[in-house]
């Protein structure tokens, strides 16, 4: 084919996913969607439910737990277990079983006909708000089985030929809080689908089916031999490494993900033998959710390579049967993909530095600081679930500091403003701010976590969350210190309280004036901390990213005021204090030294 008709049609889908995400972020009601992006859009093979393009705006989580979806529901299809597909029609489905994450992410698939015959799938996934279950915003902490985490709905037909089925979204909203608020999500995902069918429609008028498959063919093809070549830069050997869940939930112990990534040729695979087995709390994966997970980390590592299903073709990820990352029914798993799925691609960081060290940084914050909030406003009379998720440091890497305040691993999604927050919900935030001193030390140290305090200022509610990194902090890499870990702390009267799970607990009562208090990760450093520049970590103080304790703590110096110090002995972070402040700013300390050596 024409490298130009290639390179165009190509980018048309892309597009195609784009626009729908936009259109999917501007209609949708809850601001998780609306104003957080906690969604993605894709398009999907008719025969397999291969990835066939996904918009750049989504959750990259979900471009493999889609994938396995759309497999899911033609395999159901073709068993006769699913009514098969008409034009207009729209499937619903949440199992994290058949394809999914968590029962939060829902998702909806819709069939694409040229000429009467199914040429393609449309899908995308959002996050509602709630779906039922044990408490508010579906995060159960202590959750022992996939019932108590919300409602679980098998692919179904919500929309028939273009008209919406009231008895299916009977069942829906029968089952979930604020059930009134869910019809303007429902309405968007399944508008933004719509806008996708038409836009696709308009690419086969202009090139024709068979160009388009075959188009198709091409992009995939390129894509698994452009990871191929990626896979060829590394040594053949095998690298090990292991990251850890702080606990899950009910049995307060960590679980361990234990990885060996093995290059062989044009491929390399990976093993989880050796983790923890299922867990009895809601920290368990589901297959979809591991595979995306490793998919991701890798992609992360090789960003260039275009992102279909064969970008994933010389990826040979070993199903990791017996442990709890192969989740199986009846096993709860809402924190498999905001929280494990980042361990999993943390596990990757980690096992890949050994291999590329120059294109890997260290671990970055790996959690997504699930936080919800649900009760009932007097002022207005009406229930609310609240859904907060915040960002972390990235780790640093062989050119830079990490990014502070970065969005998680796993998506794109970012914090909703506090302002919308406060307008929608009966909560001030007393604080929002980078979480100072939390980035892990290094020749280039990690970025800084977010620190925020919310309080509720009238009503009574229940607040839960699960998050992690509470137990260790994400690990830095050749040298580097680790970043800060996760803290929370609520804040009832007079009384603070830590949770006994660190980052996990459920139904915590709020009264008004009652504050939830959160520091999340910094990142992990990237190589020794005492070949970082001295005037980087002057400048690091002088902006307030550090004070002279912290600075002692990291990198073994501390700042003095006498402005005559020589630190040539601290290996090679070293000079005066003329050379460290050479750019001639004022500075609250002048000279550093080793530490425990004389003023």
């Amino acid at each position: 084919m024409d490298p130009l008709t290639l390179a165009v049609i190509s980018a048309s889908l892309t597009q195609v996913c784009n626009e729908m995400d936009l259109a999917f972020s501007r209609s949708a009601f809850s601001p998780v969607i609306a104003e957080a992006d906690d969604r993605s859009d894709g398009i999907y093979a008719a025969e397999d439910g291969a990835l066939i393009a996904q918009g750049e705006g989504g959750l990259p989580v979900f471009v493999g737990a889609m994938q396995h979806s759309a497999g899911h529901i033609i395999r159901l299809i073709s068993e006769g277990a699913v009514a098969p597909p008409e034009p207009g029609d729209i499937y619903i489905v949440n199992d994290p079983y058949l394809g999914g994450t968590h029962l939060m992410d829902v998702r909806f698939a819709r069939p694409f006909f040229v000429d009467g015959a199914l040429f393609c799938w449309l899908q995308n996934t959002g996050h509602w708000p709630d779906t039922g279950g044990m408490v508010p915003g579906g995060f159960s902490a202590h959750a022992t089985e996939v019932e108590q985490e919300g409602l679980r709905l098998p692919p179904v037909k919500l929309f028939k030929r273009g008209e919406m089925d009231c008895e299916i979204l009977s069942i829906i909203q029968s089952n979930i809080r604020v059930a009134d608020q869910r019809i303007g999500d429902i309405k968007a995902q399944a508008a933004a689908l719509l806008v996708g069918e038409k836009r696709l429609a308009e690419i086969v008028t202009r090139y024709g089916v068979a160009t388009l498959r075959e188009a198709i063919a091409l992009i995939r093809e390129r894509a698994a031999e452009r990871m191929r070549a990626e896979i060829r830069r590394m040594p053949e050997a095998t690298w090990r490494a292991e990251a850890f869940v702080d606990s899950d939930g009910v049995v307060n112990e960590p679980l361990r993900i234990a990885l060996a990534v093995t290059r062989r040729g044009d491929t390399l695979s990976f093993d989880f033998s050796g983790s923890s087995k299922p867990c009895a709390g809601p920290m368990n994966s589901v297959w979809a959710t591991t595979f995306s997970a490793v998919c991701l980390g890798v992609k992360h590592i090789f960003p260039d390579v275009p992102i279909n299903a064969g970008t994933f073709a010389p990826l040979d990820i070993i199903r990791p049967e017996g442990t709890f990352l192969d989740a199986r029914y009846p096993r709860p798993v809402s924190g498999c993909a905001a929280e494990v799925s980042q361990r999993i691609a943390e596990a990757v960081f980690l096992c890949l530095v050994q291999a590329l060290p120059d294109e890997v940084t260290a671990a970055p914050a790996g959690t997504s600081g699930n936080f919800a909030l649900g009760g009932t406003d007097p002022a207005r009379g009406s229930s609310y679930v609240m859904y907060q998720i915040t960002g972390g440091g990235y780790g640093g890497n062989l050119r830079e500091d990490g990014l502070s305040n970065g969005c998680s691993t796993i998506g794109i999604s970012k914090t909703a403003p506090v302002e919308v927050m406060e307008q929608y919900y009966p909560v001030l935030f007393r604080r929002f701010a980078l979480r100072e001193g939390s980035g892990g030390a290094g020749a280039h140290r990690g970025g800084f976590g977010v620190h925020y305090e919310v309080e509720l200022l009238r009503g009574e509610a229940r607040a839960s969350f699960v998050m992690d990194h509470g137990r260790f902090g994400p690990p830095g890499v050749l040298g580097g210190g680790d970043g800060a870990p996760n803290v929370v702390r609520i804040h009832r009267g007079d009384t603070t309280t830590i949770p006994l799970h660190l980052s996990k607990d459920q139904s915590i009562a709020l009264s008004p004036g009652d504050r939830v208090e959160v520091m999340t990760p910094g990142g992990g450093g990237y190589g020794d901390p005492f070949a970082r520049e001295p005037a980087l970590v002057a400048r690091d103080v002088r902006r307030g990213y550090y004070d002279p304790a912290q600075v002692a703590a990291l990198w073994g110096v501390v700042l003095t005021a006498s402005g005559d110090v020589d630190i040539a002995g601290t290996s090679s972070l070293r000079g005066t204090a003329a050379s460290v402040l050479a750019d001639g700013e004022d500075d609250r300390a002048s000279a550093l030294r080793p530490v425990g050596a004389p003023p």
